[in-house]
């Protein structure tokens, strides 16, 4: 699916408190609103200080409400394996799925509680019944030469399905991380770029 003539984009964002869901989202919202694209966004967080799901709807060019409707969203950005599944209802049946596929435990978890489901298995189970963008973005962002960069990773990764320029992001980015880190994180997003284009 190319972002060529799509003015009406429906896109979640899921992720866990600290990866930085929030800033994702409002890097894509800004980039829209200086391409003149009608924006509405919803947030809703779980306990997102303590690493709770945290879910963002971003709807461009669209003039109803801000939350996407069940099987509405053009494509799933989970920067967290299991949000991927937890948000899957959101996803359109020809909708894809990028995905980060590291994982973050809770607490429940390294508490011992329960398990975490296989990264592996998560995938597949995804990829029965839709198309999947799997990868490490949090390697990606190391690499760039901050983890934190994760989510600008990701966010380069689905520039290549937003009906935005590229360079109108780029811009964005820029102007919302830190002054310190921009290097860093225009790195990391042409990144997430390469990887999901072809």
């Amino acid at each position: 699916m190319s972002a060529e003539g799509i003015s009406k984009f429906d896109l979640v964002i899921a992720g866990v408190g600290g990866q930085g869901t929030i800033l994702a989202s409002d890097i894509i919202g800004k980039a829209a609103v200086k391409e003149d694209l009608s924006v509405r966004a919803a947030e809703t967080h779980g306990m997102a200080q303590r690493g709770g799901s945290v879910v963002n709807h971003i709807r461009l060019g669209c003039e109803l409400g801000s939350m996407i409707p069940m099987k509405g969203a053009d494509v799933l950005l989970a920067l967290e394996p299991s949000e991927a599944l937890r948000y899957l209802e959101f996803l359109s049946d020809d909708g894809t799925i990028i995905v980060n596929t590291d994982p973050i435990l809770p607490v429940t978890v390294t508490s011992g509680l329960c398990s975490y489901p296989d990264v592996d298995a998560i995938i597949a189970k995804l990829k029965e019944t839709h198309e999947v963008k799997a990868f490490n973005a949090t390697e990606l962002a190391k690499e760039a030469g901050n983890p934190q960069s994760m989510n600008v990773v990701m966010v380069g990764a689905i520039s290549n399905y937003l009906p935005i320029s590229p360079d109108t992001l780029k811009e964005c980015v820029k102007e919302l991380v830190p002054p310190k880190t921009v290097d860093i994180n225009v790195r990391a997003f042409e990144m997430g770029r390469d990887i999901t284009q072809g």
